[in-house]
């Protein structure tokens, strides 16, 4: 489901790029006005449309999917999902009492981070030799969970790695266009109309910038909670594995 829906805003974010460009080309922007109305008139609003482009586009949709992403582990990415503190007191009470059907009954309907390190630890438990047999088992699974984990928070490192080259490449190209058209005009544009184009053109790699800084801090600080509430799952697991029965014969 979730690639789908990346693939799906790759698509989209390719035509919504083709027709920037296609509408960019078909009108193109009038020449700026001169003197003091260019300087009343001038704004981050003003020169946001008139910057618009296929960087832009890009840009925009990058921000769009960060916030959904950082909506989404602000609900997922805490305690009571990873280690719900229910499940933990009744595995070791369960655990405490010998009562290893249970504990396998309870297991095998959860889906949370504790649970399914269980699982497969009574589950390795059956035809494991010993115990450190056992613990491998377990451990495999744990890095698979906190991997899983880890992986809710990626997009953002990822968005915040390409949306500074995005924007770089857009401030590349508009310096081309503004370069370009000053030699069209044979060095006759003044240098209030090349500042212009030069301000368009950097003002792709401040969205960039934009867009990087709260998905690099995002990430950072989701990781680091990521990490916490794994690093405590993986205790609270060692402790639950090293009391199962080798072999388990439910």
């Amino acid at each position: 489901m979730r690639r789908t829906t990346l693939l799906s805003a790759m698509i989209g974010a390719c035509l919504c790029a083709a027709a920037a460009s296609a509408f960019q080309a078909a009108n193109p922007p009038a020449p700026a006005p001169s003197g003091d109305t260019a300087t009343e008139t001038f704004g981050l609003w003003s020169l946001f449309t008139r910057s618009f482009d296929a960087f832009t586009v890009l840009l925009v949709l990058g921000s769009v999917v960060a916030v959904a992403v950082i909506f989404a582990n602000l609900i997922d990415v805490r305690e009571s999902r990873l280690i719900p503190r229910k499940l933990v007191d009744r595995l070791g009470d369960l655990v405490a009492a010998g009562r290893w059907d249970d504990v396998r009954d309870l297991v095998a309907r959860d889906e949370t981070y504790v649970a399914r390190v269980m699982r497969s630890a009574l589950s390795a438990a059956r035809h494991a030799p010993d115990r450190d047999a056992v613990r491998d088992a377990a451990e495999l699974a744990a890095a698979e969970e906190s991997a899983r984990w880890f992986r809710r928070a990626e997009l953002l490192n990822v968005i915040g790695n390409l949306g500074p080259l995005i924007g770089l490449a857009g401030t590349v190209w508009g310096m081309i266009l503004a370069f370009t058209s000053l030699g069209q005009t044979g060095g006759k544009a003044g240098p209030a109309d090349l500042s212009l184009g030069i301000s368009k053109a950097l003002f792709h790699t401040l969205l960039g910038l934009c867009l990087a800084v709260p998905c690099l801090l995002s990430f950072a600080l989701f990781r680091s909670i990521i990490d916490k509430h794994c690093t405590r799952a993986l205790t609270l697991c060692g402790q639950l594995v090293d009391r199962i029965p080798v072999p388990f014969k439910p």
